[in-house]
């Protein structure tokens, strides 16, 4: 059971937010984690922006983490096979999805994106449907 914490629900949330909204107001760049990530694949011009976006996503867990969470220790109940596994399931969704959740979920439906609309869709009823076969049907 996890326990819902508004505080840092909401202070997350209005981060996450502003910093789309900076990326986008300031480098005209769309918040996608998985584009972002993506981009760095070829040599790209304009790998500096990239990394440190990606650096602060790092950074911004280590210090929630040291400061917020008192240093709690992390859980991972799944063996690393099935973790590298669900993070390749994960990298093909994006590929085939046109974009992660951060991209369309935040930034596309920011913009009134239909296509946004439909991958945020698909993706919260798969969540939905995953969490209930593993919780009903599989007794996980």
């Amino acid at each position: 059971m996890t326990e819902f914490t508004p505080v840092s629900a909401f202070v997350g949330g209005l981060l996450i937010g502003v910093s789309a909204v900076l990326l986008l107001w300031m480098n005209g760049r769309i918040a996608g984690v998985s584009g972002i990530l993506w981009g760095l694949l070829p040599p790209a011009r304009d790998a500096l922006w990239r990394l440190l976006f990606l650096a602060g996503l790092v950074l911004g867990a280590l210090l929630h983490r040291a400061v917020a969470d008192g240093g709690a220790p992390v859980a991972l109940d799944a063996s690393w096979p099935v973790v590298v596994a669900g993070g390749l399931l994960v990298g093909f969704g994006t590929l085939v999805g046109g974009g992660c959740t951060s991209g369309h979920g935040v930034c596309g439906l920011g913009r009134r994106s239909p296509r946004a609309l439909a991958a945020t869709a698909a993706f919260m009823a798969t969540g939905a449907a995953t969490v209930f076969v593993l919780r009903h049907l599989v007794g996980g």
